[in-house]
């Protein structure tokens, strides 16, 4: 941190003006208000940023954490949520222990997209009451609440609100677009302000906080409590896991220098949860909006993050009865913006048109961010990423028909008494079955060569399904030889039975050739059948 201190300085204070009027309006969106945001900014923001794996990531309230909060508000009220923030921050740790961050790099790019673009969604949905100026409706969906506020805005409508969303909305946008070293949103958030109260507009404001944050508290944690939160508790870990390690790599990616530990991000995301909620703050993230400010505002080090919650706690003590004035409808708008940066058309347009199966999952992630919740959602798009996944694969496999050259002594007709196969790719369970049907389906051969040097996976269904097609050729007076069997393949074929019954009639062979030579020589023996004779006449 003494390498750059007046650029950390620097960025720190750019970071904590943009992130002031996001943690106010994450803090109202998840239900607790402004003040949960704030002092989850300072208390995680400060923690994360001094024991996490990523010397640039900034943590604080994000919108896809705020997505998960608010169905536990209406379920469990204030005190279930911090005590979830508390269970979560636990199993953030546990997952440290676990090393589990490794394994972050393993989810496809159009299940974060469809994620992204979800959660830029719901969270464009959960700021339509505030910016129409209405109380929020009850409802367990964001579409739900929507549509409520929309009628109740019909029924009684408040254009200074809508007015003040819109206008604070759109300066961020296009400054953001003209200007992008310009922080707009703490500008239009103060416009918004001044306009509203010399204006004497009638729109609801933040309300009265308190002069600091609260001395540290576990009176919310009820034991008895417990066991009904552990699931949305393990909502909330495996949401702060996501986005923490997505932020942290998108950082990698801005910045040249050392990666993150994904592993010591997590430790650190697991402390701030752990604090953060005694405090009275809700569960933290990294926030990709905010790390991406601090790596552009020319941060080096983790002195930048610490600052911004420096900065954000100085404002907590020192100006709380301003920021009180804020009306919720400049927040609203300042949401309205974030969720509309979050979502990158390029991005998107790419993943569309890569293949289809790649559009398939970035949509179906992204509306079941928006009809279920998210945690559900990343789980739907990793299952059918890997089910297509898997098809793509099984498809590779290939049955080839090879020619072979006339015998010297003529014993065999090519392609009719010999007939040789090379299996290419991997045999398992995916595409096993499609192996059997095409293997079953030889004509009159009398001998069949399966090469199987070239297959690069087998499992036990793969190996059940070569056992089934060399039976069923056996049933039919199809002697069926094998070559080229890897040791990696040995157990797989042992454990059906398929190598023993190989090696015991002695149609097991090393290489092709041995193979051809082998089928070759039983022809000799057994004679060839008449030239209009089936062979599995002559078999019999």
């Amino acid at each position: 941190m003494r390498r750059a201190p007046r650029r950390d300085l620097l960025a720190g204070l750019t970071v904590a003006v943009v992130a002031l009027p996001l943690a106010l309006g994450f803090g109202v969106s998840s239900g607790l208000g402004a003040e949960a945001g704030l002092a989850t900014a300072v208390v995680a923001g400060a923690l994360a940023a001094l024991f996490g794996g990523s010397r640039l990531q900034v943590t604080g309230p994000t919108g896809a954490m705020t997505v998960v909060l608010v169905p536990i508000v209406a379920e469990h009220g204030t005190g279930g949520v911090l005590t979830v923030g508390v269970l979560a921050g636990v199993l953030l740790l546990g997952l440290a222990v676990a090393r589990a961050g490794r394994w972050m790099a393993y989810v496809p790019a159009p299940v974060v997209e469809g994620f992204t673009l979800g959660i830029a969604l719901v969270i464009g949905l959960q700021q339509v009451p505030g910016a129409l100026g209405v109380p929020v409706p009850e409802g367990d969906g964001v579409l739900v609440v929507a549509w409520h506020a929309l009628r109740a805005f019909v029924s009684e409508p408040a254009p200074a609100a809508v007015a003040l969303a819109l206008a604070v909305a759109a300066l961020m946008l296009l400054g953001a677009r003209l200007r992008p070293a310009v922080p707009f949103s703490i500008v239009a958030v103060v416009a918004a302000t001044a306009v509203a109260h010399l204006g004497h507009l009638d729109v609801a404001t933040i309300g009265a906080l308190p002069a600091g944050l609260p001395a540290p508290s576990l009176g919310f944690l009820d034991p008895a409590d417990v066991p009904g939160l552990l699931a949305p508790a393990v909502a909330v870990a495996a949401l702060a896991a996501l986005e923490s390690l997505l932020s942290a790599q998108v950082a990698d990616g801005m910045t040249p220098g050392p990666r993150h530990d994904p592993d010591r991000e997590l430790f650190g995301q697991g402390l701030a949860n752990l604090a953060a909620p005694l405090f009275g703050g809700v569960p933290a993230t990294g926030a990709i909006a905010r790390t991406a400010v601090n790596v552009r505002s020319g941060a080096v080090s983790r002195l930048a993050a610490l600052t911004h919650a420096a900065v954000l706690a100085v404002i907590v003590f020192a100006a709380a009865p301003l920021v009180s004035r804020i009306p919720l409808a400049a927040l609203a708008g300042v949401l309205l913006a974030t969720a509309v940066r979050m979502v990158e058309v390029g991005a998107l347009r790419a993943m569309a048109r890569a293949t289809r199966s790649d559009a398939v999952v970035l949509v179906l992630t992204a509306v079941a961010t928006v009809v279920l919740d998210l945690v559900y959602a990343v789980v739907i798009g990793l299952l059918v990423a890997g089910a297509l996944a898997l098809r793509a694969v099984a498809t590779q496999t290939r049955l080839d028909r090879l020619d072979l050259p006339p015998a010297p002594d003529g014993a065999g007709r090519l392609g009719e008494d010999l007939v040789t196969y090379r299996i290419d790719g991997p045999v398992f369970f995916a595409g096993a079955h499609r192996i059997l049907r095409e293997l079953s389906a030889v004509g009159d051969a009398r001998v069949v060569i399966l090469r199987l040097s070239r297959v690069t996976a087998l499992d036990a269904t793969g190996a059940l399904a070569l056992k089934a097609a060399v039976e069923e050729l056996e049933r039919r007076g199809v002697v069926v030889l094998a070559s080229g069997i890897r040791p990696d393949q040995r157990k797989a074929l042992d454990s059906v039975g398929l190598l023993d019954a190989l090696r015991r009639s002695g149609r097991e062979y090393a290489t092709a050739p041995e193979a051809v030579a082998g089928a070759r020589a039983h022809l000799g023996r057994v004679g060839a059948p008449g030239p209009r004779q089936p062979a599995e006449r002559a078999a019999r």
